[in-house]
């Protein structure tokens, strides 16, 4: 696991690569799904949550749409101090890990789809099926003109007997 120090000066030092990174250093990591934790270079505490809350914040005032409204923002902040607190951190965990899986397989018929829909796709199977169905054709022609050039030679052979 890679361990990222928060020093006062509030920079982050990634004590694997030594050298300082930022929070979209940070973001990257998460991206990458490379398990990392940030601790406090004094008290050594544990500053993951805090970070990575930073990085939600940062996104939130970035985008045009938001992922976390304001109803959202203010239905899990009813959830704090609850004595369901605890359940719905487990119900987020295992919906979003849900979400994810079937956003992965939608993303997987998508591109079957996709790829079954490209009219460059369909052309090239239409023009493969034109030239299987030339094939056959001109080989029946090549048949035939062979059959009648045979018989026209047989019938100049007795012709000539």
């Amino acid at each position: 696991m890679r361990v990222l120090r928060k020093y006062t000066n509030r920079r982050l030092y990634d004590t694997s690569r030594s050298c300082y990174i930022t929070l979209e250093d940070v973001k990257q990591l998460v991206l990458n799904n490379e398990p990392f934790k940030v601790e406090d270079s004094k008290t050594g505490q544990d500053l993951t949550r805090n970070i990575l809350l930073q990085i939600i914040s940062e996104q939130e005032g970035q985008s045009g749409s938001a992922l976390l409204t304001n109803q959202v923002l203010q239905q899990l902040i009813r959830f704090y101090g609850d004595n369901m607190q605890g359940l719905m951190a487990q119900y987020l965990e295992h919906s979003i890990g849900a979400f994810l899986e079937q956003q992965e397989r939608i993303r997987e018929q998508m591109e079957t789809m996709m790829a079954a829909a490209n009219p460059l796709t369909m052309i090239n199977r239409i023009a493969d099926q034109n030239m299987a169905m030339w094939n056959m054709f001109s080989q029946g022609f090549d048949r035939k003109g062979k059959e009648a050039e045979e018989s026209n030679e047989s019938e100049r052979k007795e012709k000539d007997k």
